[in-house]
This record gives C-alpha cells, structure tokens and sequence, in this order.
C-alpha cells in the first residue's frame, strides 16, 4: 500500500533534483519569495546561483520563464499557490504550450504548480488544486507527482523533452517518503475500484485501510496528459461494482469527470467522480473545502453501491 523505500522526502528530493539542473544542465529556479519563507518548504537549494527571485508580481514570471527556456536555458517556474496558475497561464498555454507544433522549436519550461490544502484560514486565493484547465492545451505534458520516485522520473521526462511540462504538487506529500503502490484486491469480484489523484491519494490509501467488510483496489494516477491505463487496471475495474475517481481539484467539469468518462467507454462498469465541491473555499472553518477525507469516501462509495 505504501511502503517506505526512499531515504529522502519528496520536498529534498526536489531540492536534489533542483541543484543538479542548475550544476549540470543550464537550469535555473524562478519564482516569488523562493527565500523569505523557508525555500518554499525546503523544496529550493540553498544558494545564489541559479536562484531569480522576482518582485512581488503575479503575472510576469512565466513570460520569464518562456524566455529563459527559449534563450536556452532549462527553466522551473515556481507557482507557489495554484490560484496564481490563473494569472500566468497566458505565456505558458499561448507560446510555451503551442510552439513546437505551431513554429517547430522547442520550449523546455518545467512549471512547479503547488497545491494547498483549504484549511487554517488559507482563503480563496491561496487553496485549492487547478491543474483540469491545463488539460485542455494539447502542448502541455500534465503530472501529479506524489512521491520521491515518481517525482524523479518526472525530472528525467523533463531532461529529455524540449516541451512544457505542468508538475501539479500538493504540499500534502512534502514530508512524506512514502512510494504509494496500487493496491489490487485479490478476490473475484470487489465492491470499488478508486483511481486517485494528487493528495487524495493519500486520503484513498487512508479508506483502503479503513474499508473494514468493503472490498477496494486503489490505482494511482500520476500522468493527467497523457493519460493511459494498462490492461490490468480496466480488467481490474470489471470485477468492481464500481468505479470512483478522486481528485484533490474541483469535480465539476474537471480532471475526475473526464478520467471517469474515458474509464467508462473502456470498463462498461459504472464510474464516479469524487473531487471538491463546487464552492469557493473561506477562511472560517465552516467554508473549508479541502480533499476528500477517507470517511467521505468510504461514505460515498457505500451510497454508491447501495443506489446501484
């Protein structure tokens, strides 16, 4: 289920991996408040070089970070909350995210996208997930890394790609050292098939632990585009009852929908979506609107079968 065989957590193994890009491959760290507030969770190397801090703006960084990666350089844009996605995708989805197809050169920009939980008094601007929108730009390689291995053969994707590269993180898997494994059930039939997405994989591994007389697989998805399943996850997925994918993103018209949709074609088994609810998160406790907790999905997938 998660087995612990990395020496490193994921928030050093991104330092690691950062160093490495700017001693060895002509990269170089973008981003706002990269130093101010602990290295952006210890997920930055400690140094001068190769580190830009830029002003407090919020929408010139990736217009930056194109130029960089077009003057030659292997640029990581830190997005250090994913609302600010919003206000920087216009550089990213016009000219980084069309420009092998469209003018034939390549832009090589890796976008390090941090995702919060909407707790603690984060607000509307500061929580959240948004990685759905970028799925809708052909150019744009899309990932949910959640571990330190995971994150590492995204690196290597990047190293060996000269095309944009979306890396949604969730600051949920920073401390963690875990390697997240699928989990398939070995009985003939099982109540539910969960395909889980950024930190609700976390929550999903929590509810396979705590299913009690439900029988559940759980397959992790870390690739958003391209998206493929291999054969034993959709045999995996016939012997459910049901299928239920979970994201930490806003449900509606988002990741969950469409992965749910594209599952259905290939399974003829009944999927779900699971995801945020379709309301802007505050900063008082009762309009918190965080990732699905496994009590909530186990109470969903209950109901689910119970309806069917």
């Amino acid at each position: 289920m998660g087995k612990k065989n990395s020496s490193k957590t994921v928030a050093e193994t991104i330092s690691e991996l950062s160093k490495n890009l700017i001693d060895k491959h002509n990269g170089v760290i973008i981003g706002q408040c990269l130093t101010a507030v602990g290295w952006v969770q210890n997920t930055v190397p400690k140094q001068k070089r190769g580190i830009y801090e830029l002003q407090m703006t919020d929408i010139s960084g990736a217009g930056i970070a194109v130029g960089c990666a077009l003057g030659g350089s292997r640029p990581v844009l830190v997005i250090r909350f994913q609302s600010f996605l919003w206000l920087n995708s216009s550089p990213i989805v016009m000219h980084a995210g069309i420009a092998k197809e469209i003018f034939g050169y390549g832009c090589p920009i890796l976008i390090r996208a941090i995702a919060s939980e909407s707790a603690d008094g984060q607000g509307p601007l500061h929580a959240n997930n948004y990685h759905s929108i970028f799925l809708n730009v052909p150019g744009i390689s899309v990932c949910a890394p959640m571990t330190p291995n995971e994150y590492r053969k995204v690196w290597d994707h990047y190293l060996k790609h000269d095309t944009p590269l979306l890396v949604s993180e969730h600051r949920n898997s920073y401390k963690s050292s875990l390697e997240i494994k699928n989990i398939y059930n070995k009985s003939k039939s099982t109540d539910a098939t969960i395909f889980a997405i950024s930190s609700a994989r976390f929550s999903a591994m929590a509810a396979c632990k705590e299913a009690e007389n439900l029988k559940l697989n759980l397959i992790n998805i870390v690739w958003l585009n391209p998206l493929k399943f291999n054969k034993k996850d959709i045999e995996t997925l016939k012997k459910s009852k049901i299928g239920l994918v979970i994201d930490a993103s806003y449900e509606y018209c988002g990741v969950t929908e469409s992965v749910a949709y594209k599952l259905q074609l290939l399974s003829k088994v009944p999927v779900y979506a699971m995801g945020l609810k379709n309301n802007l998160p505050g900063v008082n406790k009762i309009n918190e609107n965080g990732t699905p907790t496994a009590k909530e999905i186990l109470d969903k997938i209950r109901f689910l079968i119970k309806k069917k």
